[in-house]
């Protein structure tokens, strides 16, 4: 008998409610662009966050927007950790700016705030602040660093937003907040991406930004509306064998928009911004007034997670607690690749990106993303170790447990 996969990527939001509404929208182009659902979520953000919301199609747009409003120079630099996304570098590197790396703290996953305070230059513009699938980065100590210094603090919580149940910490320091509304994150709107800034001569530049920007074509945006329906589908055929061939005839009929383009893998970024479609604005709005029940979902299997790797004795991280809610649960092993090979063969797809690669994903070139290979030994031995599992909104308890049963006798 086969089981409905257990994954972190096959559309981790959407259920059938999410397939119906993105339905509707496919029906109605003439809200595909512009509408009140922009409006809407960007209040719903900025009174949730206390900060002004610029909205861009992506997080990643949403952070060299934010770049360009800060006028970085060429040569300036800009502080990230090891153990990141293409996107990041990819961003700063379209501004000019020079990114400087920095090890973590192996147990947070988090960059090391003594790694950060010997990373300061008179060059240092900002720090960029990862709070990785959701554990919080120590914001307080990076908070006066960068006082110190006179640089400019952004927290990165792509893999997070918080509710008034913790960790009260995460965005609570920096001077901009920076979320991602992927297919993946903390709320989706298929694409999509959020600025919030606390500076009011930066936030005047980063609405002449927005305005500036762009829409997506029509034709993009039907492929993003898409997506609900096409991987909910998926999922239903994985559990009959057919899910991949399926998901093949997707992508050569032209259905599937990657979330990483082949140059971006390699390092480039276009300066061009685009807007936020109104259509997914919507999808987020909808899926941000369901921030509480996420969470307290993600937090239910955040502490499940940790009550069976105390029981059975799995190597855990020390920054976890049962109050996150987690994008993902990591663990550490030291044969995590073979272990997700073994389990892919059980219909348990824990490829996540996020693995075997201090600039992920895998197949982004380090070099490209001026990585100094062997510069951050903390990050490079912890991504070789990591095996992380599904935490997201359609991951049922039962599949946690089937998940724990399978996985305990491979570590």
């Amino acid at each position: 008998m086969l089981h409905a996969p257990i994954h972190h990527t096959f559309a981790p939001h959407v259920t059938f409610r999410t397939v119906l509404r993105s339905l509707a929208l496919i029906l109605t182009p003439f809200r595909w662009k512009r509408g009140a659902a922009v409006e809407s979520l960007r209040h719903a953000l900025a009174d949730t966050f206390h900060a002004e919301a610029f909205l861009f199609s992506s997080g990643r747009e949403a952070l060299l927007a934010l770049l360009k409003a800060l006028d970085l120079r060429a040569g300036e630099e800009v502080i990230i950790q090891g153990y990141t996304c293409v996107v990041l570098p990819n961003a700063i590197h379209a501004t000019g700016a020079v990114t400087v790396y920095v090890d973590i703290d192996y147990h947070s996953l988090n960059m090391s705030v003594d790694a950060v305070e010997h990373a300061f230059t008179p060059r240092t513009r900002a720090v960029i602040c990862q709070h990785t699938f959701g554990i919080p980065s120590d914001v307080s100590a990076l908070r006066e660093l960068c006082d110190r210094h006179h640089a400019v603090l952004i927290e990165d919580c792509a893999h997070v937003m918080p509710d008034p149940s913790g960790p009260s910490a995460i965005s609570s320091r920096g001077d901009f907040i920076l979320f991602s509304f992927g297919r993946d994150k903390a709320i989706s709107g298929i694409t999509g991406g959020a600025i919030l800034s606390r500076k009011s001569d930066v936030s005047k530049r980063l609405k002449e930004e927005e305005d500036r920007a762009t829409d997506l074509s029509s034709l993009r945006i039907a492929r993003l509306l898409a997506y609900p329906a096409t991987y909910f589908t998926a999922r239903l055929l994985f559990a009959v064998g057919l899910g991949r061939i399926f998901l093949k005839c997707a992508q050569l009929l032209g259905l599937l928009v990657p979330i990483l383009r082949r140059e971006e893998k390699r390092g480039y970024m276009s300066p061009l911004l685009t807007r936020l479609p109104n259509a997914c604005a919507a999808l987020a709005l909808d899926s941000f007034r369901h921030l509480r029940p996420i969470n307290d979902h993600r937090r239910a299997l955040t502490r499940f997670y940790l009550a069976e790797g105390r029981t059975r004795g799995w190597s855990l991280l020390s920054s976890i607690s049962e109050d996150l809610p987690l994008q993902k649960f990591p663990l550490f092993t030291k044969n995590a690749d073979r272990i997700r090979r073994s389990l892919k063969r059980q219909n348990i797809h824990l490829d996540d990106g996020w693995t075997t690669c201090v600039v992920c994903p895998p197949s982004a070139d380090p070099l490209l993303a001026a990585y100094d290979p062997q510069s951050d030994p903390e990050a490079e031995a912890a991504c070789e170790k990591i095996l992380t599992l599904p935490t997201h909104p359609t991951m049922t308890l039962s599949q946690a447990r089937r998940l724990t049963e399978i996985l305990d006798p491979l570590l």
